[in-house]
């Protein structure tokens, strides 16, 4: 088979022309492997939290309906892309086959690898959904997946269950954003911070502060409280709503002392809360929104509209070392990994 681009538009059917995550539809026939891709036998999807979020509301929160939502939206685009959110997730699986032109790689068949890349752009076959867990945004498939030349992937580590390491590398992006973006004493607000990436972000962002700094942590409800206060890896909890950005900000200033933040970090994985990111930032300041919910276009002009001087970074996946930087949090914190074993691993 001959090469084919190294960003995989060879396999864009619609529109001619557009990279894979934009396109409407790719091809994932699994029967054709151009020398420069990379086979997968996928074991299971970690589908992003905003996509799974909104996926599961649609249907009810019925697993049936779930899965059969996912089957839908992969025979209609060739890869697992929601219509509404535009994002995908990323996948666990054996490698079944390399390329030609890849041999030189780290890599042989029958390694268990990590996609680092988003299911949005992956061209993806499932043969059957084999299970769906709600509670931690995973889906288990009997199906097959194309990595591209430029795909980045990560092996398996041997020094934990695979379960373990998905739920980490699915929302590696952030912690390894949050550990080059925080400084010794800055004051750091992380909204949503009550799950796996905003956990991750605390963590980071404690050890990046130093004694100097301050970190506020926002969530939703309650249920998150214990868990963040046993880790110590906030300063302060604020339970409040994101999607009430007036009030949450006068909570999280209160909350910081009555000064602006810094950098404000946004986990949350439904849509409405560019402003609560934005409003209690200091001009001059940071938001980096990690959140695939984010509307960029709200955040630009609320920004705007209330006369905010603020560096916006949108919240790609990938930053240089971003897998070893979040596995390494997992294994320097004990208690850290051990809420993950027992939250995320099944």
């Amino acid at each position: 088979m001959s090469l084919g681009c190294k960003y995989g538009t060879h396999r864009v059917i619609e529109p001619v022309g557009a990279m894979p995550q934009t396109a409407q539809k790719i091809n994932n026939d699994m029967s054709i492997l151009y020398d420069n891709e990379i086979l997968v036998d996928v074991i299971a999807l970690n589908v992003d939290s905003a996509s799974f979020t909104q996926i599961e509301q649609e249907a009810g929160g019925d697993v049936q309906k779930i899965g059969a939502k996912i089957l839908e939206i992969v025979a209609a685009r060739g890869k697992q892309q929601n219509p509404v959110t535009g994002s995908g997730g990323m996948l666990i699986g054996k490698v079944a086959k390399i390329g030609s032109a890849l041999k030189d790689r780290d890599l042989k068949v029958g390694d268990k690898i990590a996609s680092l890349v988003s299911l949005s752009l992956t061209p993806l076959k499932i043969n059957k959904i084999l299970k769906v867990h709600p509670e931690i945004d995973r889906v288990e498939i009997d199906g097959q997946a194309i990595l591209f030349e430029s795909g980045i992937y990560a092996k398996l580590p041997s020094d934990m269950d695979e379960g373990l390491a998905l739920a980490a590398l699915d929302v590696a992006g952030a912690p390894a954003q949050a550990a080059k973006l925080v400084k010794p004493g800055d004051s750091v607000l992380v909204l949503g911070a009550g799950g796996k990436s905003g956990l991750l972000c605390l963590y980071e962002s404690m050890k990046r502060a130093g004694p100097t700094g301050r970190v506020v942590a926002n969530i939703h409800s309650e249920r998150s409280r214990k868990v963040i206060q046993d880790l110590k890896i906030a300063h302060e909890i604020v339970v409040g709503d994101a999607t009430k950005p007036v009030d949450l900000m006068n909570a999280v200033l209160k909350a910081n002392k009555g000064r602006e933040f810094d950098i404000a970090i946004t986990c949350v994985n439904i849509a409405g809360c560019e402003m609560a990111s934005i409003l209690p930032v200091r001009d001059g300041g940071t938001v980096y929104f990690f959140s695939m919910a984010t509307s960029f276009t709200r955040a630009a002009l609320g920004a705007e509209g209330i006369g905010k001087d603020v560096n916006m970074i949108i919240g790609n996946g990938y930053t240089k070392d971003h897998a070893e930087i979040t596995l390494w949090e997992l294994r320097e914190n004990p208690a850290l990994r051990k809420v993950f074993e027992e939250n995320y691993v099944k």
